[in-house]
């Protein structure tokens, strides 16, 4: 007879896979990994694309200046420091600290990829994402306003 089946400390399974009742996560810490590293490729490409359709311009001075160098470094650096920062929150995805960082990190790509989504509407000549922020930009007055 197995003692820990009967002890009160249990459930009586064995084994540390059955028992994810703190997890919360819909994602596994791989798929994050990838979604991370492929958001990072594709905020690449979309940099280089407003750049050369002269819409945009690179935000991050380090990589501005990596990007006057050439495309090819500044692709290659992008992709390096993208794939090294996946593979990291992924070793360590055990610490509470990897998890959360990768999940700040992907919901900061994730406005990034709103950002450049609003950036080729405006570039088309779509002039709702502008009216839709500018609504938004008055609600913090409106709401002041009321109690005023």
């Amino acid at each position: 007879m197995n003692p820990q089946a009967f002890s009160s400390g249990g459930s009586g399974v064995i084994g540390a896979w059955f028992n994810n009742v703190g997890e919360v996560s819909l994602l596994a810490p791989l798929t994050k990994s990838i979604l991370l590293f492929a958001l990072n490729l594709l905020d690449a490409q979309l940099t280089l694309l407003w750049i050369h359709l002269n819409v945009a311009t690179e935000a991050n001075g380090l990589m501005a200046r990596v990007l006057n160098h050439s495309e090819a470094s500044f692709l290659g650096l992008k992709l390096m420091v993208g794939a090294f920062a996946a593979y990291i929150l992924y070793r360590f995805a055990h610490l509470p600290l990897a998890r959360r960082g990768l999940t700040a990190v992907l919901g900061i790509y994730l406005g990034l990829m709103l950002v450049h989504t609003v950036t080729g509407w405006l570039m088309l000549g779509w002039q709702a994402p502008m009216v839709v922020l500018g609504f938004f930009g008055t609600i913090p007055q409106a709401f002041l306003g009321l109690f005023s």
